[in-house]
């Protein structure tokens, strides 16, 4: 007797597992939690099998069938993704899923325009957006829940393919008052007397005080934050400077006070942002499309909500 199940039910469970909340995984592939929980126990009674243990306070869990269960799904589920892209190539056709990742701290300005122009290049694409940290995003690459990542070239692995799109060298941020907001360029050296709300995510923390660590000195860190925004805030109300590579259009911080970006000088390392993918991803007629897409929307002169200047152009600062 044929076996009755479709591919969505296997995208929701992998998703379930990947999780471990059917609310989680609701909120991860767009759909209501009674049609993962539909799709869950069909596929449970269909082969017969637990998949999850049920824990009211702690959610769900694989089962060991389950988890055996899940590595198969993905296989299929990777399997079925190739034939789209056969079909794309056969029909020269340009169409179907792709999972777009973003680095967090410039997600939110870069990825939303370049998303509507591809979209509407290419409308049979169903296109999905991550924001994620630098480790994220090398996780998300190599287990396919995202075929092409947007981010900085940082402690790249050597199993992923980074294509460098434009050059972004580091700034200091300051309120407008600050004592050294009329600097053309500073050092950290000069910035290590006052205090700094440090940018704490996975491996830019790391990049940013590298440059403290380069001269023998210690940064004053008065304030963490994972969120570029709340940095930009606090920067511009007065806690402390920042530190970023991402230079916005508009000079505001969200809450609508105006910041200084002032270039950094000394042992300081300019990031490069581009496409981070992995081997063979560019087989996909989609990812192709999209990887070609952004090379020409994103370039030295100019970037979806950046400033950005050539190499040899003057400072707008």
């Amino acid at each position: 007797m044929p076996l009755r199940f479709t591919l969505r039910q296997l995208e929701y469970f992998v998703a379930v597992g990947e999780c471990g909340s059917i609310a989680l995984a609701a909120q991860k592939v767009s759909v209501s939690s009674p049609s993962i929980s539909s799709a869950i126990s069909q596929l449970e009674a269909e082969f017969g099998l637990q998949l999850f243990i049920r824990r009211h306070a702690h959610g769900l869990s694989l089962t060991q069938g389950g988890a055996r269960f899940m590595e198969v799904a993905r296989e299929v589920l990777d399997k079925a993704a190739t034939l789209g892209d056969l079909a794309n190539d056969i029909t020269g056709k340009v169409r179907g899923p792709l999972n777009i990742g973003c680095l967090v701290t410039f997600a939110q300005i870069v990825l939303p325009q370049l998303r509507r122009s591809f979209v509407e290049a290419w409308p049979d694409v169903e296109f999905r957006q991550f924001e994620r940290d630098q480790q994220e995003l090398f996780d998300g690459l190599r287990s396919a829940r995202i075929d092409v990542a947007l981010t900085y070239d940082l402690n790249v692995p050597s199993d992923l393919e980074f294509i460098s799109l434009i050059e972004l060298p580091p700034f200091a941020l300051v309120h407008e008052t600050h004592e050294l907001a009329h600097l053309e360029s500073v050092s950290p050296a000069e910035l290590s007397d006052y205090p700094m709300v440090l940018l704490d995510l996975p491996m830019s923390s790391d990049y940013f005080l590298s440059f403290f660590t380069a001269l023998g000195i210690t940064p004053m860190i008065e304030e963490r934050t994972r969120d570029i925004a709340v940095m930009r805030s606090l920067v511009a109300n007065g806690f402390g400077y920042g530190m970023a590579n991402v230079r916005p259009i508009t000079e505001r911080a969200p809450d609508g006070r105006p910041l200084r970006f002032i270039p950094l000088t000394g042992p300081v390392r300019t990031l490069n942002l581009g496409l981070l993918m992995t081997e063979g991803a560019r087989n996909s007629r989609t990812i192709q499309a999209f990887i070609d897409h952004a090379r020409a929307e994103i370039t030295p002169t100019r970037a979806p909500g950046l400033q950005v200047r050539a190499k040899g152009a003057p400072s707008a600062s």
